[in-house]
């Protein structure tokens, strides 16, 4: 630390209190700008501001209020006490605000700017006599902001004004803005808010208004006969009508978060209807002339082109409603041309949509080209655009995944929940994981789920669950069965869930192909050369690239597709060859493209993007490729800039030893596949050995879900006639 530093940061440097105590004097006048003022800061330092003479305090951002006012008739507060303070500094609260309060009625003026986000400076000035001493920085009136926390006070960067000349600048621009119209006087409010504080409460009171601010948000959320009230057509319209009670609930609640947050997560179980649900909320817009557009995985884009009526699908069941909401694929949101379900992507504006609906949203967990497309030229461009986010599975890995999701909502403003008590949306979700993984941790031997999920509750933050209550709409079969007695009737009896059952075949019955371990050992040995033309480029070209961007792109590509050939395997052998022989194909054309620039005397402009062939390929079926190529997409490789010779040497190694994995697989006939064998068992012992459905009748029906449709196909050749001839059962495939 210097000695002679005029910088004050709370750390190397000092902190602001140690200048506050050396400069303040008795009789000192004091002139102040600070975001916050806390009443645990006074009482740090009430020794030497009881001896002031005066103080003018001007907050420079008045935030909103949290809870002072129950019935939201103001609408600003100000910050008097500090979050993250230890129990026992909350224990003389009434003392501490009694005192402040008696000081500020005696000795202090207080006005804040009118408007929010004006203001952002911090300025400590000090007068006496002749004397002036002045701060100006970053820190606010609170212990952590002066250095005065004994555990967490913040690094701030504040510098002591040494010119005199300086000091009366500052002390002119103070006095030019206290006496201005763009600040307002706040004492009155400021003391009857410390008076809250200090003042005796009722238990009754107590406990009644912390059940109001429990159920808040509930309590303001239109009831059923409000709602039918508001909304006479909604209520006649067909999709309406063909909602259960629960879905009807659900429906309400995502139209009152969508006007309150201009967002909502529908995260449904499997099965209660979220697409039925959102199509109710489509129709809600709709008939208020909204203009609206679905964004789905490719494979569903025909569940939804099901029901509007320029799509002209003949089954369409909900034909009386006459949707006419637009549908596009998520990887639409990355093609700049060509043609989407009638749309010209080249001339379409992205813009001009009031509502869009996310189906499958945790395929936008992560920020890619398609991310920022949607939130930049669909949600931030044009008008106001509220979203709304379908998915089962909203977290796959992390608490965290929410973040990207939620920032769909808020157009991307961390803070968009400051006023609600959630000063960080990443911050809150990030300290939750902190909490789950801790939680894991302890709880790992702990016997009884039931037990678990307890001290889970317990563990996470409070601001974690107010940002799901605000956002979120969850329900499972078990939360239906509890509350909805007559939709059970309706529905019928979901089925009881018998343990998952994990099984482990091996892949050859002759034994003769190797092991998953081997398998994986040689593909990663593998260059996959095809998807590297970065490690080719040449010497005197490689000032056209960004080099180690694109090698780094490309590397993880070729990681992502060595795993797709091990999910591959893991589905099916068939599964396996069929993407090998693809690739070997691939190698082999690629080779041939190279071959035929080599020889041709006229040299016309050639090459590759390795990142679009992998796409076509691959993308539609396997999301984090897909996720992983569009990072990088559109990056062309003229084969004059490539040292061809390398890199054909090395396609064709990698063709050679692909080829010959390939052979080895494409031996294991249906008759050796020992996963179809354990397959066939399992169906036959289900088929043979049926459950009963509520009516009493035998439930002979078996679905087989697979990730890859050629697996789908492999299986449906292979079974439809042992099902029909052994079982007596009929079979279908459905695939994309």
């Amino acid at each position: 630390m210097s000695n002679t530093s005029h910088i004050r940061d709370n750390s190397m440097y000092g902190t602001v209190a140690d200048f506050l105590q050396d400069k303040i004097q008795d009789g000192s006048s004091l002139s102040i700008v600070s975001a916050y003022f806390t009443i645990y800061a006074f009482n740090k330092l009430r020794d030497e501001l009881s001896s002031i003479k005066e103080l003018r305090f001007l907050f420079g951002e008045p935030s909103f209020i949290g809870g002072i006012d129950p019935q939201k008739t103001e609408s600003k507060a100000f910050e008097l006490t500090e979050t993250g303070l230890s129990l026992g500094n909350y224990l003389p609260q009434s003392e501490v605000a009694k005192a402040c309060a008696n000081w500020i009625e005696k000795k202090v003026k207080i006005k804040s700017v009118r408007q929010s986000n004006f203001l952002h400076g911090k300025m400590y000035y000090i007068e006496k006599g002749r004397s002036e001493d002045a701060l100006i920085g970053s820190s606010n009136f609170t212990v952590r902001g002066l250095g005065l926390s004994e555990t967490a006070s913040n690094i701030e960067l504040n510098l002591e004004v040494d010119s005199k000349s300086d000091c009366v600048d500052l002390k002119t621009w103070f006095d030019n803005l206290w006496d201005s119209e763009q600040v307002e006087d706040v004492k009155a409010q400021v003391l009857q808010t410390l008076k809250d504080a200090y003042q005796d409460k009722d238990p009754e009171f107590i406990y009644y208004k912390t059940l109001y601010h429990l159920f808040e948000d509930f309590l303001t959320d239109a009831s059923d006969t409000e709602f039918a009230e508001a909304n006479p057509s909604f209520l006649q319209t067909e999709i309406w009508q063909t909602l259960y009670a629960f879905q009807r609930h659900g429906v309400q609640a995502c139209i009152q978060k969508l006007k309150a947050y201009d967002g909502c997560i529908i995260a449904d179980s499997v099965g209660l209807g979220k697409t039925y649900e959102a199509l109710a909320i489509i129709k809600y817009f709709e008939l208020r002339n909204k203009n609206v557009l679905v964004l789905c995985p490719k494979k569903l884009e025909k569940n939804w082109t099901l029901y509007p009526v320029h799509y002209r699908r003949r089954r369409n069941p909900l034909k009386a409603d006459k949707f006419r909401y637009n549908v596009l694929a998520h990887t639409d949101l990355s093609r700049e041309y060509g043609d989407a379900n009638g749309i010209d992507l080249a001339q379409h504006e992205w813009d001009g949509y009031d509502l869009v609906v996310i189906d499958e949203s945790h395929n936008f967990r992560n920020r890619g080209v398609r991310y920022e497309k949607l939130m930049e030229e669909v949600i931030q461009s044009g008008g106001k655009t509220q979203v709304l986010m379908l998915s089962a599975t909203p977290v796959n890995n992390r608490l965290t995944d929410l973040a990207n999701q939620i920032c769909l909502i808020t157009e991307d403003r961390d803070d968009a929940f400051r006023q609600t008590g959630i000063p960080s949306i990443r911050g809150t979700l990030n300290a939750a994981q902190s909490r789950f993984d801790t939680w894991t941790a302890e709880t790992e031997q702990m016997p009884k789920n039931s037990q678990k999920q307890e001290s889970l509750a317990e563990n996470l933050n409070a601001d974690f669950f107010a940002l799901l209550d605000r956002l979120t709409i969850a329900r499972s079969r078990t939360h239906v069965i509890n509350f909805y007695d007559n939709a059970i009737e309706e529905v019928g009896q979901f089925p009881d869930r018998e343990p998952p059952k994990s099984i482990f075949p091996e892949i050859d019955l002759q034994g003769k192909f190797p092991t998953y371990q081997t398998i994986s050992h040689q593909i990663d040995g593998y260059k996959l050369a095809r998807f590297i033309p970065s490690n080719y480029i040449r010497k005197e070209c490689r000032h056209h690239y960004g080099e180690r961007l694109l090698q780094q792109r490309e590397f993880n590509l070729i990681g992502m597709m060595k795993v797709n050939f091990l999910k591959r395997l893991e589905s099916s052998v068939h599964s396996f060859t069929t993407t090998l022989e693809r690739t070997v194909k691939e190698i082999a054309e690629l080779e041939s493209k190279i071959e035929d620039f080599l020889n041709a005397e006229d040299k016309k402009e050639a090459g590759f993007d390795p990142l679009a062939e992998a796409e076509k390929e691959y993308g539609d079926e396997d999301y984090d490729l897909q996720t992983g190529i569009e990072a990088g997409k559109n990056q062309f490789y003229p084969f004059e800039h490539l040292d061809l010779d390398a890199w054909l040497a090395d396609l064709r190694d990698d063709k050679m030893q692909l080829d010959k994995i390939y052979r080895i697989g494409n031996n294991i006939t249906p008759e050796r596949d020992a996963k179809l064998k354990q397959l066939k068992q399992l169906i036959a012992t289900k088929v043979q050995n049926p459950t009963k459905n509520r009516d009493g009748k035998e439930n002979r029906k078996v679905l087989v879900f697979t990730a890859f449709a050629d697996t789908a196909n492999y299986l449906y050749d292979n079974l439809r006639e042992w099902a029909t001839e052994t079982l007596n059962i009929e079979s279908a495939v459905v695939t994309g």
